[in-house]
């Protein structure tokens, strides 16, 4: 993999209260590479977003990065000040929101929103900017943009409102994306056009992008690796053809079991007892102990570390014990 544009190193993000301390992301690594897209699934809950809010800078008290490191490009931008880290978000990092509504100003015409952003992170004028926002409207494939430019948000459909958030995020030409759930608001054909969309600008643009998502046919189709999260926690990471075709980690072998499949040999689904454990009540040593069928008394205790296994890193005592008797055997 070449120079990663993104590395998240041992990432722990946690929201005081009253009564407690809760850590909502717990030790979490990855690196993204340039014109990469890194797929993020699991369960509501698992800590998808709380990471991608992390990276970009957008955890509001009582939330605090309280430990780990965040690089871009080799700098470290997790220890900046507010004022630093706004000047980074949005020139060289941005973020793709689930809900268009909630990104665009429904008062302010979608062009006057372009323009702005435009002109706050690059050096032109106010017929520059607009020349580059109808650019970025065609390039996102808004239909007649010269027109639609001055229209306002409630004017375009919900596609298209998805559209342009992705231009807004594109303005100052960003090296890392976060789209948070881009597609869920949105009708199944329009979602595979956004899809393609986001897919296409990180190739060409040679961004790198975080893809959060539950929609793991979402993530079969447009990320190169994916990342499994379950209570804060990174339970495999790999190659997506890899992890959906044979998944490792017991987590991750229910969540693609209860992916529904045209195979006629498939009669029941898989079904994950249990649920979710609360921030304020994560069980000690792997957190998924309470669901897994394959837990024994370790996994009770002490909490897995990501290992190295065929091409993909999977947090699992079961593969600690599998590489040991391996290693032993091959002693003998």
């Amino acid at each position: 993999m070449s120079e990663p544009v993104i590395s998240v190193r041992n990432l722990q993000v946690e929201f005081v209260t009253r009564r407690a301390t809760l850590r909502a992301i717990d030790g979490v690594s990855f690196d993204i590479a340039k014109g990469e897209v890194l797929g993020v699934v699991g369960e509501s809950g698992a800590g998808k977003s709380v990471t991608g809010a992390a990276i970009i800078g957008l955890i509001e008290p009582p939330g605090r990065i309280s430990g780990g490191e965040i690089l871009l490009n080799g700098r470290r931008i997790d220890n900046l000040p507010p004022d630093e880290m706004r000047k980074v978000r949005g020139r060289k990092v941005a973020m793709i929101f689930q809900d268009p509504l909630t990104s665009l100003n429904p008062l302010f015409r979608v062009g006057e929103q372009l323009i702005e952003t435009i002109r706050t992170h690059l050096p032109m004028n106010e017929r520059q900017a607009r020349d580059r926002a109808i650019e970025l409207l065609t390039e996102v494939g808004i239909p007649a943009p010269e027109k639609r430019i001055d229209g306002y948000p409630h004017e375009f459909s919900g596609g298209m409102r998805q559209r342009v958030v992705i231009a807004l995020a594109l303005c100052a030409e960003p090296d890392f994306i976060v789209a948070d759930e881009p597609t869920t608001a949105l009708d199944v054909s329009v979602q595979a056009q956004i899809i393609s969309l986001i897919k296409k600008l990180g190739r060409e643009r040679g961004m790198a992008v975080m893809l959060v998502t539950h929609d793991m046919g979402v993530i079969a189709e447009t990320a190169d690796r994916v990342a499994v999260m379950y209570a804060g926690r990174v339970a495999e990471i790999g190659p997506v053809r890899d992890v959906v075709q044979r998944p490792m980690h017991p987590y991750a072998k229910g969540l693609m079991g209860a992916i529904p499949t045209l195979e006629a040999s498939a009669e029941r689904l898989v079904q994950i007892p249990g649920s979710m454990p609360r921030l304020s009540s994560i069980p000690q040593g792997c957190a998924f102990n309470p669901r897994c069928a394959h837990a024994f008394a370790r996994c009770f205790i002490e909490q897995p570390a990501p290992l190295p296994v065929e091409g993909r890193r999977v947090a699992c005592h079961l593969y600690e014990a599998d590489m040991a008797a391996k290693t032993v055997e091959s002693v003998r």
